[in-house]
Parts: structure tokens; sequence; C-alpha cells
């Protein structure tokens, strides 16, 4: 199957065609700006889906908004029914083809001239009217805020902010790439106009203060909620920013005789992430909680873990190695230590329910050795 895509050096382009060039039964056919109307139209000879991206939204000219938007897609439209085929026609078209603006119109006029290719030829003619499309490679200081806020942020540069309030709606790049894909194999349809969901209503200054909680993130340590949902794709975009030479950034470690203590991660309402070392025969812990819990993971050495209970006197004893990955839990009221046992030096991942705090820790000392 040959795909054609117009505006191939574009944002949403280069997204797309990162997603069609690992597919085996696809061979991807590219139309810039800097190629000729005859090239486009040998090109919609050979094409069996076309992907109309190509558009302009910043000319120097006003003009340019119809020879680049109407005009151009007049000529594809014109190809199509010059070879005699019904290929199928994805359009990208504007949330502003509802508003009354230069850019808008030309869109607006762009997507009659693909109805009536579909109402007189029956072609079949896919339109997205898309809000603010946000993913990596989106260009900054160019159309969208988010590129620019996340270009800036990411290299700690300053940021301007005309009105925190402004409203966007969102649509993240691999969602939309999504929704192509769909339309391409024919798992979605459209009427013929199709939405791409989901689409995030926020704000201007909603999406900064985001943005820059990612990057202190890498002092404090502590995580947004990156694993869903509009978070997710904004830090997904936020990181695609981030230069080659801040792709690494340091933590804290504290060290003593016993080994090393090495934070890693804090999350807001689910713990924290760290590990810790201990040369052979050192004994660490020897602690309790009341509500705390933590989980620990040897990956290298050998583990002694013990527990008493710090009522009834009950003691417990068991052994892991990094050589059989087993999580070992403590449990609140137990009192517990680990003691490496083996004859190198012993790494423990960590993980507790809750970050600590100095000022209630929920730490009370407490030797398994001796009885409650």
């Amino acid at each position: 199957m040959k795909v054609l895509i117009t505006g191939s050096q574009g944002f949403v382009a280069k997204n797309l065609h990162a997603h069609l060039k690992v597919r085996q039964d696809i061979e991807v056919l590219q139309f810039s700006h800097s190629d000729s109307i005859s090239s486009l139209k040998e090109m919609l000879l050979q094409a069996d889906f076309v992907f109309h991206l190509a558009g302009v939204n910043r000319p120097t000219d006003p003009e340019d908004f119809r020879s680049g938007n109407t005009d151009l897609t007049r000529a594809v439209c014109e190809g199509i029914v010059a070879s005699g085929r019904k290929t199928p026609v994805l359009f990208t078209s504007s949330s502003q083809a509802e508003l009354d603006n230069a850019y808008g119109a030309s869109k607006l006029a762009a997507e009659q001239v693909l109805l009536d290719l579909t109402a007189i030829h029956d072609v079949p003619v896919h339109i997205f009217r898309l809000p603010n499309v946000f993913g990596k490679w989106a260009r900054p200081d160019y159309n969208s805020a988010v590129a620019t806020f996340c270009n800036n942020i990411a290299s700690h540069q300053p940021i301007k902010i005309n009105n925190p309030d402004a409203a966007l709606t969102l649509v993240y790049i691999d969602d939309v790439v999504a929704h192509f894909l769909g339309v391409m194999d024919g798992r979605l349809v459209g009427d013929p106009f199709i939405s791409v969901q989901p689409a995030y209503s926020t704000t201007v200054g909603a999406v900064a203060e985001q943005l820059l909680a990612f990057r202190d993130s890498r002092d404090t340590l502590i995580t947004e909620a990156v694993g869903t949902g509009l978070t997710r794709a904004l830090y997904s975009t936020y990181l695609s920013y981030v230069p080659p030479e801040r792709f690494s950034y340091d933590v804290p470690k504290y060290g003593d005789p016993r080994g090393v203590f090495v934070e890693m991660l804090k999350t807001r309402d689910s713990g924290q992430f760290s590990y810790f070392t201990a040369h052979p025969g050192i004994t660490r812990g020897g602690h309790y909680h009341h509500s705390k819990t933590e989980k620990f993971l040897v990956i290298r050495g050998d583990a002694c873990f013990r527990f008493r209970h710090i009522v009834s006197g009950e003691f417990y004893e068991l052994f892991t190695t990094g050589e059989k990955p087993q999580i070992v839990e403590t449990v609140p009221g137990w009192t517990h230590d680990i003691t490496n046992v083996g004859s190198d030096e012993m790494i423990v991942m960590l993980w507790a329910n809750e970050v600590f705090d100095r000022e209630q820790p929920d730490t009370y000392t407490l030797s398994v050795g001796t009885e409650a």
C-alpha cells in the first residue's frame, strides 16, 4: 500500500511518518513545500491513501492562506480525479474553520473542495478540525505555546505569559496519529468529520505551571502523576525538548561507614524510591513503624532480614539473594533489620509508601535482638 503525505516536513507529518515507516505493508510517498505540483500529481497516480497535512498558518502575505490551503487542496482533488481512482483523502483542517479570520476561511474553503470531491466523484474524505496539537518535534516560537514553553523551560530560559487564564484545547500528537491510522486501516470512520479524543481543556497558566513542576522535579525528586492523561502527554512532550547535555542529573547520596543511601524518586501520594548499600557484615535498620510500610528488593548480594513483634516478641527471620528477585515487606508493629551476610557489597532497592518526613518520621529505634 502506497501512502502519500503532503506537508511531509511538518510536525504532524513527521510523527505520522515515524509510525508508518515501521510497518512492512506501507510505502510512504512524501510531498513538501519544495516539491512541484507536477510531482504531486505523479505521486497521486500511485497513492492508495492520502494524508493531506500540508498547509499555511503563519504566512508573511495573507494571500498565501488561499494558495497554501485552499488552492493546494484543490490541486490534490484534481490530481485524484485525473488519476481515475477513488483514493481516500484525510485532511487536517483546523478548529479555526469555524472562526472569522483569513486562516479559518482558507481552511473552510479547503473543506468545501473536499466535500465537493466526495459528493461529485464519490471519493472517501475524512476531515479533522484539529485544535492545538502538541507533542514531540513541534516547532517552538511558531504556533504552539506548549512547544515554546517546553523548549524554554527545558533549557532554563524564561517564558512569557500574557494571560494565564487564556483557555486552551489540546490534543496529543500520539492520539492524533492513532486516529489517522484508524481511518487508514478502516477501523475509524467519519461523517466525514472526525474529532480526536481525548481533547484536553486547560489554560495557558496551568500548562506552564505543570511544565515548571517537571523541571523542578529534578531538584525536589517529587514526580508528577505522569502515568495517564494530559500530565502524561505533557511530560513526554517536555522531555522531548530536553537538550542532550541535560539528559542526566545528580541525586543526593548519603554515606557512612555502613555504606550509602540514595533517594531516586518521590511521589506526592505513593511514597518514594531509593536504594542503599551495605558492606559485608553490616546491619541496617533496627526500628519499627506504626503506619509506614516498605518494600525491599536485594539486587546484589545476600541478605538476612529479621523481624520481632514489638508487643508479643514473636521472632521471624528470612534470607534473600540478588540471584532470586524477591520482595520483602516490612509490617507495622514489627521491628526489623537487614544484614549483609555475603562476602560482597550488598545493594538493596527500597520503596516506602510515604515520603520521609523529618518532623513525623514514624520511625522508632528498637533492636530486633531486644525483647519487647
